[in-house]
């Protein structure tokens, strides 16, 4: 047996995640930015007008730690909260034209670093890997194990 646990898929699935989590927090640190930033401005992209408490759902943090996100991307002009049109005492959260350089630098990079992981990989093996993966997900997803905040 094993007992490095290089081949225990949970723990190679981590792994690989952590690795790709710290390519993308040096790219954002060169774009003078945090990956909660970015990876905020990206789903705010996908679903403008999102309130903070749906969005800290969605990044499953604490309201308090979204409130400071976006304090922060309001400041640097990125995003701006809009009061909702039924509830006053909600916002509702929108991206400005400044985040659409950051978000097309994101769009690059995320592209540029798949195209070269793909490099490596069989192509018949990405796309087993990729539906292996999308099985594993939506049986947590339905079991209720897991949230299915990825999109």
């Amino acid at each position: 047996m094993d007992k490095t646990l290089n081949n225990d898929l949970p723990f190679v699935l981590h792994d690989v995640a952590r690795l790709m989590r710290n390519r993308f927090d040096q790219r954002a640190r060169d774009w003078g930015m945090t990956r909660a930033q970015c990876v905020t401005l990206i789903k705010l992209e996908c679903r403008p007008g999102l309130s903070q408490t749906e969005l800290a759902a969605i990044l499953e943090v604490e309201p308090i730690t979204v409130a400071r996100l976006i304090d922060r991307l309001e400041a640097s002009g990125m995003v701006e909260r809009r009061p909702d049109a039924t509830d006053r005492r909600m916002h509702r959260l929108h991206l400005l034209p400044a985040s659409t350089p950051i978000l097309a630098e994101i769009d690059k990079y995320r592209e540029a670093g798949v195209a070269q992981l793909r490099e490596a990989v069989a192509p018949d093996d990405w796309a087993t890997a990729l539906r292996v993966l999308l099985q594993i997900k939506e049986t947590l997803v339905t079991e209720g194990l897991g949230t299915a905040s990825g999109e």
